[in-house]
């Protein structure tokens, strides 16, 4: 009887994540409201973190970009919502040319 109620729970909240996912996406598809912009754009500071030899990290600036987002609660069409880019304005890219794991930068 306790399995079966653990079940009944899980599947209830499974069920009401999709549901609010598929209201999240309609919402996105179909112009509700009216007048609501559907996408929109987040500028992003970029940083590359190079570790020097002599134990150091050197820190350069690659710029802004622009990235287009989406104004809704979970990302849709590949594009990261507009509210989570927001906070995230800063980009930090590790370099660790010479390890194994990296063994050259692009």
């Amino acid at each position: 009887m306790r399995t079966r109620r653990r079940f009944l729970a899980a599947l209830l909240v499974c069920g009401l994540a999709l549901a609010v996912f598929l209201v999240d996406y309609l919402a996105l598809r179909l112009p509700i409201p009216p007048g609501r912009q559907k996408f929109g754009s987040v500028t992003v500071h970029r940083f590359y973190r190079i570790p020097l030899k002599s134990g150091r990290v050197e820190v350069q600036y690659d710029g802004d970009y622009a990235y287009d987002c989406v104004h809704a609660m979970f990302p849709h069409f590949g594009d990261k919502p507009c509210w989570y880019l927001s906070r995230r304005t800063e980009q930090w890219v590790d370099i660790n040319s010479g390890t194994a794991n990296n063994p050259h930068v692009w």
